[in-house]
């Protein structure tokens, strides 16, 4: 065989690999219309956390319809799924949000417009999140079935990322377990792919009781469970002063009576407690706790702990972080069109300060970074100590854009919003196929979790064993 025909076979092999590598891409791309109004329906019909029946409906009916497996009502949860396609090892998972926030409603303009009031809104950009993952997974399973490649993609459908820490019952329940490497994304301001250690957070509501009686004629046989409350708030307070600097301490008084000439026999305050460390963490929830007990003691009252939810710090996997920020290289930033421009444009316009650059923030794809942290949470953490995860994030709102704000609802409904979804989908489906299709890739990102996790580590969840808090949502 001569070298100039050898030199065709070569051509033409090398062509047809990077035609279905591409094929992830190009299915996006193709069917991107399809995604947008998905993501758009879900923004207009915003759901809380362990309620997301419509939500998580549609995104498990148009994985099945792809010829996905779909398990729906894991873990005990109604609204979470697990969907899959192909067989065998290795097994990488895609993770899918949904869920939406309170009093956040907002239209999908570039003003203060609610919708409804006090209703909710995607002021996280979840509707973005759970739909570029499942178009994600479905552009992986084309790339499959054309490629005829062993191995198997995963769609885990999670719900009450908000407070509600889904993913810690899905990961209890072992879904998890055999998954080879999970990929995540959010929406942001920027591009990017860098490591990124969150605090762990334990979320607790303590109810005070106590007993009830004319505030003015009778004040002395009430019990005011205000008084534990305002007690505790102010023992906690004090104690702000003896932790570490890492540490977070936020509560609401979610109950504190209903009028003020009679003493309130019932009050109820929520607390998040946030840190880097597990065991610091611990050692604030358990504080706070004596706290309370010692509010009861004090007032007269007595107090009750439910613990809401509880997650690790998360365990960032540099390896697969490079390998998305690779592939977000090659995808490049986004690409604003004139109306996503006008859009833009006016939001920057409701901030204080607007830098006139910040196009390139958008268009850009920022440096890669290690040891970056920052003390939000998630309970996406619990599933990178059992298997290997990361993720990145896309710019879907302008520079200056606070999560869980009005702006970031608009522009999650909006066309900028859909732009940085697309993005993120092609990106996350790529780093999908390489590390299916790339085994020393899949060994060293192995090797880097077991390192960092430590052979002795064993999971075991900050929620214990209570049931998922179904009902979290039930009176908003």
């Amino acid at each position: 065989m001569s070298a100039y025909i050898i030199s065709l076979i070569l051509l033409l092999f090398i062509s047809l690999s990077a035609e279905k590598n591409s094929l992830p891409v190009y299915h996006i791309e193709k069917n991107r219309t399809v995604y947008e109004k998905m993501a758009y329906e879900i923004w207009s019909n915003p759901e809380p956390g362990y309620m997301e029946t419509k939500s998580a409906g549609l995104l498990a009916a148009a994985l099945k319809d792809a010829g996905f497996t779909v398990r729906s009502g894991v873990a005990g949860i109604p609204t979470a799924f697990v969907a899959e396609f192909g067989s065998g090892k290795p097994v990488i998972g895609l993770i899918a949000e949904y869920d939406a926030l309170p009093g956040l409603s907002q239209d999908n303009v570039p003003y203060r417009k609610p919708l409804t009031k006090n209703s909710f809104g995607h002021g996280c950009g979840h509707n973005l999140f759970g739909v570029a993952s499942a178009a994600a997974a479905i552009a992986v399973k084309e790339w499959l079935v054309n490629s005829r490649s062993n191995g198997t993609v995963r769609l885990y459908g999670t719900p009450a990322e908000e407070g509600g820490a889904g993913k810690v019952y899905m990961v209890r329940d072992g879904l998890f377990d055999d998954a080879d490497a999970v990929l995540r994304w959010h929406p942001g301001t920027s591009n990017g792919a860098s490591t990124v250690t969150h605090t762990g957070n334990i979320s607790a509501k303590y109810r005070f009781s106590g007993k009830s009686s004319h505030a003015a004629i009778a004040p002395e046989k009430g019990r005011s469970a205000l008084d534990g409350v305002e007690a505790m708030n102010m023992m906690v307070n004090l104690m702000r002063e003896h932790i570490s600097g890492d540490s977070r301490i936020h509560y609401v008084i979610t109950n504190g009576g209903l009028a003020p000439n009679v003493v309130p026999d019932f009050a109820e305050v929520y607390y998040y407690f946030r840190h880097f460390d597990v065991s610091e963490l611990r050692g604030l929830f358990e504080r706070a706790t004596n706290a309370a007990n010692g509010a009861a003691i004090g007032t007269g009252t007595t107090v009750e702990c439910e613990m809401i939810s509880a997650t690790y710090p998360s365990l960032p996997n540099e390896t697969i972080a490079r390998a998305l920020y690779s592939n977000l290289i090659k995808i490049g930033g986004v690409k604003y069109d004139e109306i996503a421009k006008a859009f833009s444009d006016s939001i920057v316009g409701t901030f204080d300060s607007v830098k006139s650059d910040w196009i390139k923030q958008v268009e850009e794809i920022q440096p890669f970074a290690t040891g970056r942290r920052t003390y939000g949470s998630t309970d996406v953490a619990d599933v990178s100590w059992v298997t290997p995860s990361s993720g990145l994030s896309t710019a879907c709102w302008v520079p200056g854009t606070g999560e869980h704000t009005w702006q970031a609802v608009a522009a999650s409904g909006h066309r900028t919003g859909f732009l940085g979804m697309i993005n993120a989908a092609k990106v996350l489906s790529l780093t999908t196929v390489d590390l299916i299709s790339d085994k020393n890739l899949l060994k060293k990102v192995r090797t880097e979790f077991d390192e960092k996790r430590g052979k002795e580590f064993k999971y075991e969840p900050l929620i214990g064993s209570r049931k998922p808090p179904l009902d979290m949502n039930l009176a908003q």
